[in-house]
């Protein structure tokens, strides 16, 4: 396992030098993009995985999680700096949530072989459950009796995990994606051969959501009795999803 640490000094508006952890040492590389409020420790179980089949596994800390920067925020900022810190042509790019979002503004640029987006914050959400990205804020105040009740099919690890992140996590980085939040992401195309994995039991797409992400060029598989974030609600159903494309 390698890490890069990231340097603290970013100019205003520009990209700045993510911190990254790899695993592995293939010849194939994939790099992993994780969600709000989290790092790269999200994919403890799946960089390993993906060792093992071979790959150098690159995954980074979005600026404001982590070990990474802080600030500003922007959507394209995010996605300027994978283009600025990942290697371009990678064999597989996999982001969840908003580094679903950042990966798929970032894919032109960085053209992977294979992209995979799962749950990607494209959607504003059924209208149950609206989403806004400023409400993940409040999760600066979670105790792992929240955490546990939010996602009651996590391991214990996970729990302990999401505490660690939240706690490294800027919540500004959520506010400044507030505004316009219900705006709909969803690519115009698949720029490259794409597979969106969508929750089962998950609030951002609904059953039209899908069918426009299809139409658009994209393969669309549900992993049911699973919510947002799949890879710790079932990791072997995730691995499993991920058939054919890994």
């Amino acid at each position: 396992m390698r890490c890069r640490t990231a340097a603290p000094d970013v100019k205003k508006g520009s990209v700045m030098q993510l911190h990254t952890h790899e695993w592995g040492t293939g010849d194939r590389i994939a790099v992993l993009v994780h969600g709000i409020m989290s790092d790269h420790r999200t994919w403890r179980r799946v960089g390993p995985a993906l060792a093992e089949r071979g790959y150098r596994v690159i995954a980074v800390d979005l600026r404001g999680h982590g070990a990474s920067p802080r600030g500003p925020y922007s959507d394209a900022l995010f996605a300027d700096d994978l283009v600025e810190n990942l290697p371009a042509d990678a064999e597989l790019a996999l982001g969840h949530s908003l580094g679903g979002m950042a990966l798929s503004l970032a894919v032109e640029r960085l053209r992977p072989k294979r992209a995979v987006y799962s749950e990607p914050a494209w959607t504003r959400g059924n209208t149950q459950l609206p989403l806004d990205p400023a409400l993940f804020a409040e999760f600066k105040r979670a105790t792992p009796q929240m955490v546990r009740s939010f996602n009651p099919r996590w391991e214990e690890a996970d729990v302990e995990l999401e505490l660690a992140t939240v706690g490294a996590w800027d919540a500004s980085s959520a506010l400044a994606l507030s505004d316009g939040h219900r705006e709909e992401r969803i690519p115009e195309r698949a720029v490259v051969p794409s597979l969106v994995q969508v929750a089962g039991e998950g609030f951002l797409f609904t059953e039209a959501d899908k069918e426009r992400v299809a139409a658009r060029g994209f393969e669309v598989r549900t992993v049911e009795s699973t919510a947002h974030v799949i890879h710790r609600d079932d990791f072997d159903g995730f691995m499993k999803s991920l058939e054919g494309w890994i």
